[in-house]
């Protein structure tokens, strides 16, 4: 979608962790990718006041056309709920998505809610969208629980819906499942040249790959079996996205049980099994400022679409 674009920064949508305030839409802004500078003197640049009042794990969206952005996030408030073991968000969490649109990323819609989610299913979390150039759709996807007669949560599955504009869906169908019992939570995917590729957490943080998105998707590796030493009990909430002018991919990672924040592993070849062009980075090699930055999704940008952002949500204002 953006090989015509002159790319030459990123902005990157996360949200910073369960306290107030912070499971709202945070911008930061980098030139390479790996050093990241916070926005809006570290507040949030967009708020959802509808639903649970909270938006976690924001996916930013380039549209097809290139004339509207659209970034879409999990309506959930942990903070509003009192804590994780005050409620059972996987049983009783929100059936919808939040959904903002923008033609510059800086002038956004009010946040709107639209159901997708299947009546057996307890929440929806983590939604990402992909353009799918066969179909002339996109294909949104998140993870939900399937649960039991009796409301428990049976596994957590990568359930599925196609659109054309963000406002109106298909009926959502089973994506992704590791079984009835089994989980699998955060899936990104990215198209590299013919093929996409798709990283999830799955008890690891599972490689795969195909030619089409709906087709038979191959198990490529997992993070632990490359030798980088991380399994889904270190990280999650992986996010692709490429470089900018250069044959490399970002698999960023959120270090989540030991509350490091992300971490940037870098590939020149999505489809190695080896692991030898595959490369975790040192902490002196980036810096993601000065919030912690949780589940988000990083999004390549113009020069003029940089200027903008950094005018409008720039610290030195």
């Amino acid at each position: 979608m953006s090989s015509n674009l002159s790319l030459y920064g990123y902005v990157f949508a996360h949200f910073i962790g369960d306290q107030e305030d912070g499971e709202q839409v945070y911008f930061a802004l980098s030139k390479d990718g790996l050093h990241w500078q916070d926005l809006n003197q570290n507040q949030p640049v967009l708020r959802s006041d509808i639903g649970e009042k909270g938006g976690r794990d924001p996916f930013l969206l380039r549209g097809v056309d290139h004339n509207l952005f659209y970034l879409i996030a999990t309506d959930l408030s942990i903070y509003h709920r009192g804590g994780w073991e005050r409620s059972q968000p996987t049983v009783n969490g929100s059936h919808a998505l939040l959904i903002w649109e923008s033609t510059d990323l800086v002038n956004w819609s009010e946040p709107r809610s639209v159901e997708v989610a299947p009546r057996e299913a307890g929440c929806v979390w983590a939604p990402e969208a992909i353009y799918d150039e066969e179909e002339g759709n996109y294909l949104v996807f998140w993870a939900s629980s399937t649960l039991s007669k009796e409301k428990q949560p049976q596994g957590m599955h990568i359930y599925a819906s196609r659109t054309k504009d963000f406002r109106t869906f298909t009926q959502a169908e089973l994506y992704i499942t590791r079984g009835e019992r089994g989980t699998i939570i955060d899936t990104s995917i990215i198209r590299a040249d013919d093929m996409y590729y798709r990283a999830s957490g799955d008890g690891h943080i599972t490689i795969e790959s195909c030619k089409r998105l709906n087709g038979d998707w191959k198990h490529i590796a997992t993070l632990d079996s490359l030798g980088l030493g991380l399994t889904g009990n270190d990280v999650e909430g992986p996010a692709f996205f490429k470089f900018n002018n250069e044959e490399k991919w970002g698999l960023f990672v959120d270090q989540y049980s030991s509350n490091g924040g992300y971490l940037p592993i870098l590939t020149s070849q999505i489809d190695d099994t080896s692991g030898a062009s595959w490369q975790k980075l040192h902490p002196e090699q980036y810096s993601f400022g000065s919030l912690k930055k949780r589940h988000g999704s990083i999004l390549p940008i113009t020069n003029k679409e940089y200027d903008t952002i950094l005018a409008q949500w720039g610290n030195g204002k």
